[in-house]
């Protein structure tokens, strides 16, 4: 039951990040500031959020 916890939070904040970097690029934020925002590295997050 726990790990049914664990897996349903994991994909709750993934949206939630999700979300966030799309309002924060609508708001001019640079993909660096972003990536600093959440730990990881300006490519890292293109990568992963960039279209």
């Amino acid at each position: 039951m726990g790990l049914r916890a664990v897996g349903a939070l994991h994909r709750l904040a993934e949206q939630v990040e999700a979300v966030s970097v799309t309002l924060a690029r609508e708001q001019g934020w640079t993909w660096e500031q972003i990536g600093d925002a959440l730990g990881m590295s300006r490519q890292s997050v293109h990568a992963k959020y960039g279209k």
